[in-house]
């Protein structure tokens, strides 16, 4: 089959984005391994899928793949800036803002006049049940009330949550020193992640300034990543380490966290308070694709 397709980034996290708005669209494991390789196919991240939706109050359905394992995953906040700005350039729809359904929660996404998208990630969650993480037989190191995590034989402490998709993020002096590829998939991988996890690598500058790197599940370490991101900054606030509005640098661009959930500010919104991400969302080229 011939595929027509749109190359995003969103701070260097690449897309591959597929309208399947008009007609049922169905790929196998194979064909989005294919696309998503970065040799023989066209190559990306992530695959996004945009859908009609029948959901009362949704405007479309929101799908994303892994580029490398042509598995359906739960969330994508760099993509879903990039959805935003596809759907309007392409007149899906003349909203700036819109209100988009994933694999397992709503998202709110709004272009902005100054060219960036922001994005409702809504709130994390922090049972670990829902992460998931079996923290069985483990002590957790508890800072500022919330907990860090011992995994003992790899000599690391994790702060663990999900924005929809697992995330383990792990404090370090210096990002760019960070052993990023030996730890990364060994925390990815590990037994007490029962869908893998996320893993970040975060340096905290000041207040409101950090340093991320992620090592993405079934992708190895990104340029970016959005859920990353989130899942740091609410750790970083957590953990008193953070105020509510922070820039988080990536090696792919800038991005902004806001979260009211665990400042004392915003102590009123309570933990369940959602986590907004701004940034960059650019088409870099259109194409076909035999498949």
């Amino acid at each position: 089959m011939n595929l027509r397709f749109t190359k995003m980034q969103g701070a260097g996290n690449d897309f591959c984005v597929i309208d399947a708005t008009r007609q049922a669209l169905t790929l196998s494991p194979a064909q989005l391994q294919r696309l998503g390789d970065r040799r023989f196919g066209v190559g990306c991240d992530q695959i996004l899928v945009i859908e009609s939706s029948s959901t009362p109050g949704v405007d479309f359905r929101y799908r994303i793949f892994n580029g490398s394992s042509g598995a359906e995953v739960e969330h994508c906040g760099n993509g879903a800036r990039c959805f935003v700005r596809y759907v309007n350039e392409k007149g899906l729809s003349a909203k700036r803002s819109i209100r988009v359904e994933t694999l397992n929660k709503q998202l709110e996404l709004h272009l902005r006049e100054d060219g960036r998208v922001s994005v409702d990630m809504g709130a994390p969650v922090f049972d670990l049940a829902q992460v998931p993480f079996d923290a069985q037989g483990l002590s957790p190191r508890v800072q500022a009330g919330f907990e860090l995590w011992p995994l003992a034989e790899l000599g690391v402490e994790l702060a663990v949550l999900s924005m929809g998709n697992p995330h383990a993020v792990l404090l370090v002096p210096d990002s760019e020193a960070a052993p990023v590829e030996q730890l990364g998939p060994r925390i990815e991988t590990h037994a007490r992640f029962a869908r893998k996890v996320n893993v970040g690598f975060l340096q905290v500058l000041s207040r409101s300034s950090v340093r991320l790197r992620v090592f993405e599940r079934d992708a190895g370490e990104t340029l970016a990543c959005g859920t990353g991101a989130c899942a740091a900054v609410v750790a970083g606030i957590r953990l008193g380490l953070l105020d509510a509005a922070v820039e988080v640098q990536t090696h792919g661009g800038l991005l902004k966290i806001e979260w009211a959930g665990g400042s004392a500010a915003g102590a009123a919104a309570g933990l369940d308070a959602p986590v907004f991400l701004t940034g960059p969302a650019q088409t870099v080229f259109e194409g076909e694709i035999s498949l």
